[in-house]
């Protein structure tokens, strides 16, 4: 009868919990403002759909296997002797977190054409 309370039991066990503890989205007029950096202030550098330019690409294959908290840190703080600027003074730790979890799975936010978010 064990048998049958581990089988239950495991499909739940093996899900990945994809979320960080204490990281929640941000309300729906501050992904707005995000997704609107991202495609305009980082589209700047990563170019326009997120492919690359001078800076490197923000593409879920790109940031395949790439530490979480350290493109969080890159992102917050930048990359001293390059074009990538901190945006700590723009966006807290958990909003960070947020958009980079966005691009890792391939869904970055987007801005419709009203400015919200789709």
């Amino acid at each position: 009868m064990a048998w049958l309370l581990v089988f239950v039991a495991a499909p739940g066990a093996a899900a990945p919990d994809t979320t960080q503890p204490g990281t929640s989205a941000p309300d729906p007029a501050r992904e707005a403002q995000l997704a609107h950096w991202l495609r305009d202030d980082c589209g700047a550098c990563h170019g326009m759909t997120l492919r690359g330019g001078l800076g490197s690409p923000l593409t879920a294959d790109a940031l395949a296997g790439k530490p979480r908290d350290s493109l969080v840190a890159t992102v917050l703080h930048g990359r001293p002797g390059t074009a990538m600027p901190p945006w700590q003074p723009f966006m807290t730790q958990d909003e960070a977190q947020w958009l980079i979890e966005q691009l890792q799975r391939g869904t970055p936010p987007t801005v419709t054409s009203a400015g919200g978010v789709p």
